[in-house]
């Protein structure tokens, strides 16, 4: 009996482990669209820079590392509740690393926003490539009240349409768009710093392709 209770606690503990790691569904990433246009009937919305945030993790063989990225400005528009166009511009200067401290968190921050030209390519370069954007190119509805949102997504003047789940909620004269957490796979945008896709001869001192992002956006009705 005490063997048969251990086994029972073996497993439960074993499928919490599996929740726990479960990783976020790679957005669906396809060609660039033609962006959504607004007309005179929406109600636009501008976006609350400072109530919005994308937050970023990236992931080794050694760990983890995690962090946020600012929205430098932003308008969309919306009709009956629904999501028609938007655009948001990202200040990639704004990188920040929240897992780290000190000389360690300034040199990861650094090594993000640098070219890192060499054989193991480059990060994100914004000396270069100081803006990313996001522009909305479509929704359609998905399951508990949720909408599967579609847009260009430009990285390095590299533009792919991907697709991920999101929350859309009003309260009074705002409305909040909160991802799913969700990958891109940023090789293909060419961020190729450490990817063992692009590089042979890495052993273990790869960074895995997938970065995971979760998008919150707060605009106020204009």
């Amino acid at each position: 009996m005490k063997k048969q209770v251990l086994n029972i606690f073996t497993v439960v503990t074993l499928c919490i482990a599996v929740v726990g790691c479960k990783k976020a569904k790679e957005a669906d990433t396809s060609e660039a669209e033609a962006a959504a246009v607004s007309e005179s009937s929406m109600q636009k919305y501008n976006v609350k820079v400072s109530e919005s945030v994308i937050a970023w993790k990236g992931f080794k063989p050694t760990g983890t590392h995690s962090g946020s990225i600012n929205i430098d400005n932003g308008v969309f528009h919306m009709e009956n509740g629904d999501l028609k166009s938007g655009t948001f511009l990202i200040d990639m200067n704004s990188i920040v690393c929240e897992d780290l401290n000190g000389e360690m968190k300034a040199k990861l921050e650094a090594h993000l926003k640098g070219s890192a030209e060499g054989e193991e390519g480059e990060f994100f370069n914004v000396a270069k490539f100081p803006t990313a954007a996001f522009e909305v190119t479509g929704t359609q509805p998905d399951k508990d009240g949720r909408v599967l949102l579609s847009g260009n997504l430009t990285l390095k003047d590299i533009k792919n349409n991907i697709t991920f789940p999101a929350q859309i909620t009003t309260e009074g004269d705002m409305v909040m768009i909160d991802s799913d957490a969700f990958t891109i796979d940023r090789t293909k945008w060419e961020i190729n710093y450490g990817s063992k896709s692009v590089f042979d001869n890495l052993g273990d001192k790869f960074i895995n392709d997938e970065i995971e992002l979760k998008i919150a956006i707060k605009g106020r009705k204009n």
